[in-house]
C-alpha cells in the first residue's frame, strides 16, 4: 500500500487540526453553522416542556434534517433518486423533530439569502405541503427546485473519473496525501487490510455494479479523510480499492466512518441495534433503501464503523443563493422528500392519524402547524444569537 512522503498531520495531531477548520468553517454564514451545530438543536429539543410539539407516531428518522443531508444517491444497480445521504444521527424517533430541522434550516438559508421575514412564512407552509403530499397517493409530485434539477443532471452525467478526480483529485492507484488526505498509523494500515480480506466486505464490494462474486478485492491506497465537521474527534477513512473482474481490473474508492452514540431524542420504548454502526445502517435501509443496501456495519481498530462504497452519482445538495420562487419550490421538494422517508414506514391508519395531527393548530394566517412556525422562529433567533457568539470567540482566538 502505497504512502506518499507530504508534511502532513500525523495521527496524534489530527484534533486540533480538525477543531480549528470546524471552527472557521461555521463562522463563515450562519447557515453554515446551523449545519455545524447540531448540538444545539438537541439541546433545544432537550429543554421542551411535554406537547410543545407533538408525540408523532415512532419511526426511524434522519435526526439531522438539514438541507445539506439530502442528495442524490446511486442504488446498487444505478438508479438515482433524491434521498436522505447522511443517516449519523438515525434513531426511532419523533417525524416531528425532522421537520422541525428542516424548518430551521431552509428559514436560515432564506436568511442568508437576504430573503424577508414574510418568505420564511411561506416556506414553513411549503414544508408542510410537501411534506403532506407523501401520504396522499394522489398527490401530484412537486417540481424540482434548479438546485435539485441541476444536481441530478449533474449526477446522471457522472463516472468514476468524475468521482476520483472530484474526491482524491487523481485517476491513478493512489490516494495523494496533503491538505484532505493524511497518513495511516501502521495499525491503521493493517487493520484495513484485514477488514477487506472479510467475506462480508468482499461481497459488499462486488454486490454492486454486478461484479463478479469471485472478483478478486484488493487493498491499493488508504488515507485518513478530514472531511467536513462530522470528522471531528471520529475515525474517518478512504479507501482505494481494485477489483478484478473477470481479468478486467477496476478501481473502487470506499468511506469507512466510525458510527458514535446518536445525540438525537429517541422515542422511550423504540428498540433499535445496540451497536452504533449497526443502527445507522437499520435506519438508512428504512428511511433510504437505495443507500441502506450499499452498507454494512463492522469493527475496526475496536470502533463502530459503517462502511459504503461511493458512487459517482453520490452528492450532496447544496443550495447558494435563494429566490423567493426558488426558496418555495425548495421547501416543497425536499419536504416531500422526508415525508416519503416516513410515509414508507407507517401503515395507512397510522399516515391517517399523523396527518389529522398536522392538520390541527393553523390559524386563517398561517396554513401550517403553529408549533412548527414558533419552533423555527425560536430557534432561528437563537442560533443567530449563537453564532455571532461563535464568530466573536473565533475572532478573539484567531487574533
Amino acid at each position: 500500500m502505497k504512502q506518499n512522503c507530504h508534511k502532513t498531520p500525523k495521527p496524534a495531531d489530527r484534533g486540533s487540526i480538525l477543531i480549528a477548520a470546524r471552527n472557521l468553517k461555521m463562522a463563515q454564514s450562519a447557515h453554515a453553522y446551523v449545519r455545524g451545530n447540531t448540538a444545539k438543536f438537541y439541546e433545544w429539543l432537550d429543554g421542551l416542556g411535554h406537547g410543545v410539539l407533538p408525540d408523532g407516531p415512532a419511526a426511524w428518522i434522519c435526526g439531522d434534517c438539514h438541507v445539506g443531508n439530502l442528495g442524490p444517491v446511486a442504488n446498487a444497480h444505478g438508479h438515482v433518486e433524491i434521498l436522505i445521504r447522511d443517516l449519523d444521527q438515525t434513531v426511532i424517533g419523533n417525524p416531528a423533530h425532522d421537520l422541525v430541522r428542516l424548518g430551521l434550516s431552509l428559514a436560515s438559508a432564506a436568511r442568508g439569502s437576504d430573503l424577508p421575514g414574510l418568505t420564511t412564512v411561506r416556506i414553513i407552509e411549503q414544508i408542510t405541503e410537501g411534506y403532506e403530499t407523501a401520504f396522499d397517493p394522489d398527490a401530484p409530485p412537486p417540481e424540482r427546485p434548479v438546485a435539485v434539477k441541476l444536481a441530478m443532471r449533474q449526477a446522471l452525467g457522472r463516472s468514476w473519473k468524475h468521482l476520483a478526480r472530484e474526491r482524491i483529485r487523481d485517476t491513478k492507484a493512489s490516494i495523494p496525501l496533503g491538505k484532505r488526505f493524511w497518513p495511516l498509523s501502521d495499525a491503521e494500515r493493517a487493520e484495513i487490510v484485514a477488514l477487506f480480506a472479510e467475506p462480508s466486505l468482499r461481497r459488499l464490494v462486488t454486490s454492486l455494479k454486478s461484479r463478479d462474486d469471485n472478483a478478486a478485492v484488493e487493498v491499493v491506497d488508504a488515507a485518513y479523510w478530514m472531511k467536513g465537521c462530522s470528522s471531528l474527534g471520529r475515525l474517518r477513512l478512504a479507501v482505494l480499492l481494485e477489483v478484478s473482474n473477470g481479468g478486467a481490473a477496476e478501481q473502487c474508492l470506499v468511506d469507512i466512518k466510525e458510527a458514535v452514540q446518536a445525540a438525537a431524542p429517541r422515542s422511550a420504548d423504540a428498540r433499535m441495534p445496540c451497536d452504533n454502526a449497526e443502527r445507522v445502517v437499520e435506519g438508512a435501509r428504512h428511511l433510504a433503501p437505495g443507500l441502506g443496501e450499499r452498507m454494512r456495519a463492522e469493527r475496526l481498530l475496536d470502533r463502530s464503523v459503517f462502511v459504503r462504497e461511493l458512487r459517482p452519482q453520490d452528492l450532496k445538495l447544496e443550495i447558494g443563493q435563494l429566490t423567493q420562487g426558488e426558496a418555495m419550490l425548495s421547501a416543497r421538494y425536499l419536504a416531500a422528500v422526508v415525508g416519503r422517508a416516513h410515509a414508507r414506514q407507517m401503515d395507512p391508519p397510522t399516515q391517517r392519524r399523523w396527518l389529522a395531527e398536522l392538520h390541527r393548530n393553523r390559524t386563517k394566517s398561517l396554513d401550517a402547524p403553529s408549533w412548527l412556525w414558533s419552533a423555527v422562529v425560536e430557534l432561528v433567533a437563537s442560533h443567530e444569537a449563537a453564532y455571532l457568539d461563535h464568530c466573536r470567540r473565533y475572532a478573539t482566538e484567531a487574533a
